[in-house]
C-alpha cells in the first residue's frame, strides 16, 4: 500500500490503497490509465487550450487538402457529431475555414488558415517532444512497433465496440 503524505513528507494518516490486482490485469484499466497520463502530459508540455482531437483534426486537413468534414472525422477517429462541434470551436478561433463541397452543398469541406498552419506547426513541434519523453524508456527501432501495435489494438477494439454482442 502508498500512504499519501503531506508537503513536508509525513503520513497524513490517510492510506491510499494499491490497485486490486484483478484491476490492473484489465487492459482497459491500462488504457485509461495511460489515457489521464497522457491528457495530463499533453495540457501541461504541449498545449493546454488546443485538444488533441483539435491537432489531429489540423494534422488531418493538412494531409488530406480539401476533405470534407465527414471522411476526415474517421480518419481522426471522431464520430460525425463531435467532428462537427471540434469543426465549429477552431473555425470561431480561425485555425479552419469551412466552406461548402463542389460535389454536395451540405458537405463541409475544411481548410487550414494561416493561424491553423502556425498553430499546427508549433503544437506539433511540442507534440513530438512529448512522445519522445513518453517513449524515452523505449528503444527507439522498437518505437514503430509499439504505435502500431497501439493502433492496431486501438481498431481491434473499436470494432468490439461495434458488435452487438462479444
Amino acid at each position: 500500500m502508498t500512504r499519501s503524505t503531506t508537503h513536508g513528507g509525513t503520513p497524513r494518516g490517510r492510506v491510499s490503497p494499491d490497485p486490486p490486482p484483478d484491476l490492473v490485469a484489465a487492459p482497459g484499466y491500462g488504457a485509461r490509465r495511460l489515457y489521464q497520463a497522457y491528457l495530463a502530459a499533453w495540457n501541461r508540455h504541449v498545449d493546454a487550450v488546443l485538444t488533441g482531437p483539435q491537432f489531429a483534426v489540423l494534422s488531418a486537413v493538412r494531409a488530406y487538402p480539401d476533405a470534407d468534414q465527414t471522411a476526415l472525422a474517421s480518419a481522426v477517429a471522431l464520430d460525425t457529431s463531435t467532428m462537427a462541434d471540434v469543426c465549429r470551436r477552431m473555425e470561431r478561433r480561425g485555425l479552419i475555414s469551412r466552406h461548402a463541397a463542389p460535389h454536395d452543398a451540405r458537405a463541409k469541406v475544411l481548410t487550414l488558415t494561416d493561424d491553423g498552419v502556425a498553430a499546427l506547426a508549433e503544437t506539433n513541434r511540442r507534440a513530438r517532444a512529448l512522445d519522445d519523453a513518453l517513449l524515452a524508456g523505449c528503444p527507439s527501432e522498437q518505437r514503430p512497433h509499439l504505435a502500431a501495435l497501439l493502433n492496431d489494438l486501438g481498431a481491434q477494439w473499436e470494432g468490439i465496440a461495434d458488435r452487438d454482442a462479444i
